[in-house]
């Protein structure tokens, strides 16, 4: 057995302060956690991404999206999955399943956040990489993560967001109107939010205005789900990628029909994983 997260997070995030950031949290929908995961780690989540994607290491039941050929959001093939190997794919979901990255869902450090935030049960609603491949990616609108579409019986509220890779400006680094959560969903539905919406509501929202977050490979940002957040094209020649977390209660409970309801896995539920095979 191989120490889990040990060889990933650092000593001084371990001890990090929370009151700060957490204030952060509430007022403006994130904060930054500033640099938590070491460059060892990086590069091996990094180094994992692309053996899931390039299809070297294969994990049953792991979700994939392609990036549209026009890198525009409209554009996007859904329902198509694994297509091949390929750095440009968007997203890959359910990597809980990848111990590495299981690893890090679970260190000290999130746990402290998520109990704080959530309470002491709590459940994971999705593990997300979000890539944007060298000089591609594409134009991800405005939106929350929530809404009709999730299929929740309670609003979810933390997201914490790992870059693998630097994410400057220029990379497609996240961008967020601060404050833009406590006026709730903008529209039941959920998700992308319309253009007519985002023009009527634009005013209202001043002063706030949109923030870049340009983060070092290792950073971290906490991320309220109702925050209207969006991500341009990456326009350098490294690639840009993060590791999208999304904690909810444990009491929550999935309200689709169409299929069977989701279960949720619940996380440091007995006590914090200090250990896991990274093989």
């Amino acid at each position: 057995m191989t120490e889990g997260y040990a060889a990933m997070l650092l000593d001084s995030a371990k001890r990090l302060a929370l009151e700060r950031p957490l204030q952060n949290f509430a007022a403006n929908g994130f904060a930054r956690l500033g640099r938590v995961l070491s460059a060892e780690g990086a590069a091996r989540l990094g180094s994992r991404a692309d053996a899931l994607m390039l299809g070297t290491r294969t994990i049953q039941g792991l979700f994939f999206q392609h990036d549209s050929p026009t890198g525009r959001y409209e554009d996007l093939k859904f329902g198509q999955g694994w297509v091949g190997p390929s750095r440009a794919y968007r997203k890959l979901e359910k990597l809980e399943r990848d111990p590495l990255f299981g690893a890090w869902i679970e260190n000290p450090l999130f746990g402290r956040i998520v109990r704080a935030l959530i309470g002491a049960d709590v459940a994971l609603y999705r593990t997300v990489l979000w890539n944007k491949r060298a000089e591609g990616g594409m134009d991800l609108p405005w939106h929350q993560d929530d809404g009709r579409f999730w299929g929740l019986d309670r609003a979810p509220l933390l997201q914490i967001w790992t870059a693998l890779d630097d994410a400057p400006i220029e990379a497609g680094c996240v961008e967020v109107i601060p404050g833009s959560h406590h006026a709730g969903l903008a529209t039941p539905q959920g998700g992308t939010i319309p253009t007519a919406v985002y023009a009527a509501a634009a005013s209202a929202l001043q002063p706030a205005q949109p923030l870049r977050l340009p983060v070092r490979a290792g950073e971290a940002l906490l991320i309220h789900n109702h925050v209207w957040h969006r991500s341009g094209r990456n326009h350098t020649k490294q690639p840009r990628r993060a590791l999208g977390i999304s904690y909810v209660s444990a009491a929550t409970r999935c309200t689709r029909t169409r299929r069977a309801p989701r279960r949720f896995q619940r996380v440091f539920a007995s006590g914090l994983k200090s250990s896991v095979e990274l093989s």
